[in-house]
């Protein structure tokens, strides 16, 4: 099953993501985009390691997400099934813009992004933040930050099977 997250900043999507990972019964991978940039950054991340289960296996990955899930998949000696968590597109996105990326690449790996999904036959969770529901943004970064996001979320949602928004820690179901 394939689940896209949504929700605003402490809306318990990394929570609720965790919780159907474990539901799901399979061997679980986290890929983390999160790059520690200032003290309250790093200590997020800490808390996010502390908090996750110890079996599970962790991938730091900023920007080449379509390898990280690559590297979930399956080796020929082993089939054991997989639930991923990618946790979160929003930092993916501010990292790519803000990347040395030209515009015409940041569109190449968002698009391979979803191919890769589209065709990515494990359990997948992908969390996000819901951005777009406020005003538009005076700066052109953040504008093309808020079209970035609202595409990408849009083409997750018609790969995934279910699209939950959360608000103030309860799953709201979309899709």
């Amino acid at each position: 099953m394939k689940t896209l997250l949504l929700g605003g900043v402490k809306s318990g999507k990394s929570r609720h993501a965790e919780e159907l990972a474990v539901e799901s019964g399979h061997a679980v991978t986290v890929i983390a985009t999160a790059l520690p940039g200032d003290a309250e950054m790093k200590a997020r991340i800490q808390r996010h390691r502390q908090t996750r289960p110890a079996g599970w296996r962790v991938i730091e990955e900023p920007l080449d997400l379509s390898h990280a899930l690559q590297l979930t998949l399956p080796s020929q000696d082993n089939t054991q099934r997989q639930c991923v968590i990618i946790d979160c597109l929003t930092l993916w996105i501010t990292q790519l813009l803000c990347s040395e990326l030209s515009k015409t690449e940041v569109d190449d790996v968002i698009k391979n992004f979803g191919v890769t999904v589209a065709d990515f036959t494990n359990d997948l969770i992908l969390v996000s933040n819901e951005t777009n529901m406020g005003v538009m943004p005076m700066d052109a970064l953040s504008r093309q930050y808020c079209d970035q996001i609202g595409r990408l979320h849009q083409t997750l949602a018609t790969q995934v099977d279910r699209v939950t928004l959360m608000v103030a820690g309860l799953p709201l179901s979309v899709k």
